[in-house]
C-alpha cells in the first residue's frame, strides 16, 4: 500500500525598498510561504531547501532546520504560513525548492516548492 501525501505550498512575494539600495546591487524581498496538509495524517516539517538564482545566473543553495525556527506539524486540513526574506544582487530572480517532512506514520517525503519569481514592481511585463 503506497501512502500519498499532497501537501501544496504557495508563495506570495514582496520588494522590500526601504531595505534596499540599487546603487550597491542589494535588492531585498520578501516572501510569504503557506503549506496547507490535504493528507489524511498529521505531518511536520523538519528541513527545508532553496535554490535562489539571480538574473546573472548566480545559484546559492540554503539548506536548514524547519522554518523560521520552527518545526511546524500540520494536522490533516491544516495550514501554516511564515514570512521570510532573500537578499539579491539584481532586480530580478527566482526561487524553488523543497521542505523535507515526516508523518504521523513515521514515513519521510518530500513537499515541492514551485518555482517563484522575485522581481521589483512593474519591471516585468
Amino acid at each position: 500500500m503506497s501512502l500519498s501525501f499532497e501537501i501544496p505550498v504557495s508563495i506570495e512575494t514582496f520588494y522590500v525598498a526601504a531595505q534596499s539600495d540599487p546603487a550597491l546591487n542589494r535588492y531585498v524581498f520578501a516572501y510569504t510561504v503557506t503549506i496547507k496538509n490535504h493528507s489524511t495524517e498529521t505531518v511536520q516539517l523538519l528541513r527545508r531547501y532553496w535554490l535562489i538564482t539571480d538574473a546573472n545566473g548566480k545559484e546559492t543553495e540554503v539548506h536548514g532546520e524547519g522554518v523560521v525556527g520552527e518545526q511546524p506539524q500540520l494536522a490533516p486540513g491544516s495550514s501554516y504560513s511564515y514570512t521570510s526574506g532573500a537578499v539579491l544582487e539584481t532586480p530580478v530572480g527566482t526561487m524553488q525548492g523543497h521542505y523535507e517532512m515526516t508523518s504521523q506514520s513515521q514515513l519521510c517525503f518530500k513537499a515541492a516548492i514551485p518555482l517563484f519569481r522575485l522581481a521589483l514592481p512593474n519591471i516585468l511585463n
